[in-house]
């Protein structure tokens, strides 16, 4: 095996132990759910979103981009599109795709990277009537919804597994985005998953 595949791998296990001991040691919610209220349903159908680009690399040093995209209330997270690379008009595809299965949000918060300031983006968002809420240079606190998701995905999926493709970094991508959206209780939505704030609120939207 190749030295600096051999060092990479080494820097690699102590991500993987943290994630598994911290998986072992959560404490259960259910006592918690029973004390919180529900989240009160919004009204109307226009959610905001926060979406940025997260960088990782295969296990031979490839490099990946991760779009991520989250809801500000249900903090439902409809896509973690893996690709190995990503211009304006990749966004707007993976955009476009999550919206026509969601619905169009009123705003998306983005930061100011080449691919969120592109005319691609722009001309899209102003067809579908989308306002894009641009976060200031240097301040990751104005995205802090889409700054702890990427938090989270990097310390329990991108720092804790080996991506042997891109076709296997998807998967593992996918598999992670389904666990935090039908599988974990969120404390910040009343200690339901996402999946499940996301199924009440259509239930009571007007048709």
């Amino acid at each position: 095996m190749p030295t600096e595949l051999k060092r990479w791998r080494c820097s690699r296990a102590p991500a993987r132990a943290v994630v598994d001991e911290c998986a072992s040691s959560r404490p259960s919610t259910a006592s918690h759910r029973r004390a919180v209220r529900p989240r009160q349903l919004r009204s109307g159908s226009t959610p905001h979103e926060s979406a940025s680009l997260v960088h990782d690399q295969l296990y031979d040093g490839r490099k990946i981009r991760i779009l991520t995209v989250i809801d500000a209330f249900t903090r439902y997270v409809p896509a973690i599109d893996v690709r190995e690379r990503y211009t304006g008009a990749d966004v707007v595809a993976t955009l476009e795709a999550v919206c026509r299965e969601t619905g169009y949000p009123k705003s998306i918060r983005v930061d100011q990277g080449p691919e969120f300031i592109s005319k691609d983006l722009d001309l899209w968002a102003y067809a579908r009537g989308v306002e894009l809420d641009f976060s200031r240079p240097g301040k990751p606190t104005d995205n802090a919804f889409i700054e702890s998701l990427n938090g989270k995905f990097r310390a329990e999926c991108l720092s804790a597994h080996w991506f042997l493709s891109l076709a296997d970094a998807r998967r593992k991508c996918e598999r992670w985005r389904r666990d935090y959206n039908d599988v974990r209780p969120h404390s910040a939505i009343g200690y339901e998953t996402p999946a499940a704030l996301v199924k009440r609120s259509s239930a009571t939207s007007p048709p």
